[in-house]
């Protein structure tokens, strides 16, 4: 079974890694010192042991092994005196580089997109998040799978010559495609009933947290909504969209949606695999932006969630920014300053309980004014009506007043309009005044 052919075993015990950076264009030896902290943080997630760290100096990338020479060779000393099973790249490797250096070091060599993978195949739960999470490894797997089948390597050339070894290799690589078109198929379906359910969600005014992985989106979810989403100190400790209803003012619901958190150097058939749950934020009235505040790199944080949302096209949707962990951080003058810089913009503390009715009220003040509240008048033999209203709009209250239905309901200005010209279009509506009540002869 193809499904077997999982890359990582999830079951291993803790394996003892070390780190490997290679500064990017424009990075200094500092900052991809700072990566890897992030990537450290990766590898205690995935459960493995930091035993030690290398850094490649800039400028001195060999295509072969992506260190030099000499940093391959002080590599293969520190996994011989730290007795290490695991080597981690920062960088993505190809796969010739990943079977050059497991060569020349002797141990398993994983690249950040792997080691992400593998964080992601402990985290799923749900269906959805299982089969988002299959369908990327095996996209990741398929162009590896040459170095998965060393035992089988001895191929021969020639009609009617063919070895065991590309054989085995051929059947596996079309069972993993046959695969991924069956994941493909099952997350098409996932996007179907999706659909359905946002549909059912369209006339409700949704708030979508997103921002960088671990700044405590669930657990603003949780207090807002006095909900019990599983919470952890790790990175993507969330990766299904959850969402939870926050209880707001009469004849107004709001929708919380808790997605999956963005991350430096996320790959991009992760990220593609994964947009279902993305689509939840696409699909949002108002996106929630948290930050880790007491983080040390949160403004490269920042701007690495801008950077996913413009590439999502999501970069001109309404924006609060929503400063957590407030009681972490000890220069209290820097939140005058971040309020000027990020607008609109709440400081809070989701553990500790502050100021959260800040963040109430500021998300409120974002529904009261995009959504708006109309009362409808039909004589009974229009009563069809009915279901054009319900299908724009939540309706709050339907009543008979003489002979008639009064409907009551809340809407957002854009389906306003729609319903508002349809009516109009109607032989038989007319508006009575500029305070969007529709009396229907």
């Amino acid at each position: 079974m193809v499904s077997q052919l999982r890359v990582f075993d999830t079951k291993a015990r803790r394996e003892r890694a070390i780190l490997v950076g290679v500064p990017g264009a424009g990075e200094t030896r500092w900052e991809e010192e700072e990566h890897l902290d992030e990537l450290a943080l990766l590898a205690d997630t995935a459960g493995a042991e930091v035993v030690g760290r290398l850094v490649q100096d800039a400028g001195r990338v060999n295509p072969a092994f992506l260190i030099g020479k000499g940093k391959l060779d002080e590599l293969v000393r520190m996994i011989s005196e730290a007795d290490a099973n695991l080597v981690i790249f920062d960088n993505d490797l190809s796969p010739v580089q990943v079977k050059n250096l497991e060569k020349a070091c002797g141990v398993k060599i994983l690249d950040r997109s792997g080691l992400i993978l593998d964080i992601f195949a402990r985290r799923a739960r749900t269906k959805e998040a299982k089969t988002q999470v299959e369908l990327a490894q095996l996209k990741y797997l398929l162009p590896r799978l040459t170095r998965q089948w060393t035992h089988l390597s001895r191929q021969y050339g020639g009609i009617g010559t063919r070895g065991p070894g590309e054989t085995q290799l051929e059947v596996d690589r079309r069972m993993i495609r046959r695969r991924i078109a069956v994941l493909d198929r099952e997350l098409q379906q996932i996007r179907q009933q999706r659909d359905v359910r946002r549909r059912h969600r369209s006339r409700v005014f949704k708030a979508a947290f997103v921002g960088y992985t671990n700044v405590g989106k669930s657990s603003l979810l949780n207090a807002l909504t006095n909900s019990d989403v599983f919470v952890e100190d790790r990175l993507f400790a969330t990766l299904d969209a959850t969402v939870r209803t926050m209880r707001a003012e009469k004849g107004l619901r709001i929708l919380l949606i808790d997605t999956v958190g963005f991350i430096r150097k996320l790959p991009h058939h992760l990220v593609a695999s994964f947009m279902s749950t993305l689509e939840e934020a696409a699909e949002a009235d108002l996106l929630l932006h948290v930050v880790d505040v007491s983080h040390p790199h949160f403004p490269a944080q920042i701007a690495t969630v801008n950077e996913v949302l413009r590439q999502l096209g999501l970069d001109t949707r309404p924006m609060l920014y929503v400063f957590n962990k407030i009681d972490a951080v000890h220069e209290k003058g820097i939140f005058a300053s971040l309020r000027e810089q990020y607008r609109p913009s709440v400081f809070v503390s989701a553990t500790r309980g502050m100021f959260l009715q800040d963040l109430r009220n500021a998300i409120l003040d974002f529904a009261r004014r995009q959504f708006i509240e109309v009362t409808v008048t039909l004589p009974r033999e229009r009563a069809s009506m009915l279901g054009l209203i319900d299908q724009l709009a939540e309706v709050e209250e339907v009543t008979e007043v003489n002979g008639e239905l009064s409907v009551r309901f809340r809407t957002d200005r854009d389906r306003w309009a729609r319903l508002r010209s349809s009516l109009r279009r109607s032989e038989y509506a007319e508006e009575a005044s500029e305070e969007q009540v529709l009396q229907v002869q």
